[in-house]
């Protein structure tokens, strides 16, 4: 009977501290490289992972097998779909493809269906998260009657989401990496 209770002991024990959460430990030339980037303003993202909002519209397109391999109605593959968000300097350029819903019309004979932007946004903020060791990037473009909240979260691996909400369409997450700007 003890040694019943003493198994069970050693196995609740050892259950509870493999469940215990653990940071993950960069290496300090990761950390630097990254800060480099956002304080230089001179870094891009692209975009593997689409995550859109889950909405009945997109679920029956994902039903009707029109989405590419390897997708579904929540997450779609980029990969060969060229996309960007680039950082130089005060200006930001802008090219991701949406996968959504729109809110409201985009006008007659548009084929700009995707989020577009070059300029200069009307926010930029970062901050650093010493703690989880990560960049948080918050940015506010308008164009036309439409305002686009971005935010960036730049991580030590070189890992970057793009989070976007729009006045006018449902929002979506983008999943990629980030670099250094390439020379053109």
């Amino acid at each position: 009977m003890k040694t019943n209770v003493l198994i069970a002991l050693l196995i609740l024990s050892s259950s509870i501290t493999g469940c215990r959460s653990s940071a993950i430990k960069y290496d300090s030339s990761k950390i630097d490289f990254l800060h480099n980037l956002v304080e230089e303003r001179s870094y891009e993202i692209n975009s593997n992972w689409a995550f859109p909002l889950m909405t009945q519209g997109l679920t029956s397109i994902a039903n009707a097998g029109l989405l590419r391999p390897g997708s579904t109605a929540g997450s779609i593959d980029l990969i060969g779909n060229p996309n960007y968000l680039k950082v130089i300097g005060d200006s930001v350029s802008i090219s991701l493809p949406y996968f959504g819903e729109r809110q409201m019309g985009g006008g007659y004979a548009n084929n700009d269906i995707g989020i577009k932007f070059d300029g200069i946004p009307e926010d930029y903020v970062v901050q650093w998260d010493e703690k989880k060791h990560r960049y948080h990037i918050e940015m506010q473009i308008r164009q036309k009657t439409e305002t686009l909240d971005f935010n960036i979260t730049l991580f030590p691996s070189l890992k970057g989401d793009i989070n976007v909400n729009s006045t006018h369409r449902f929002s979506i997450r983008y999943s990629g990496s980030t670099a250094p700007i390439s020379g053109d």
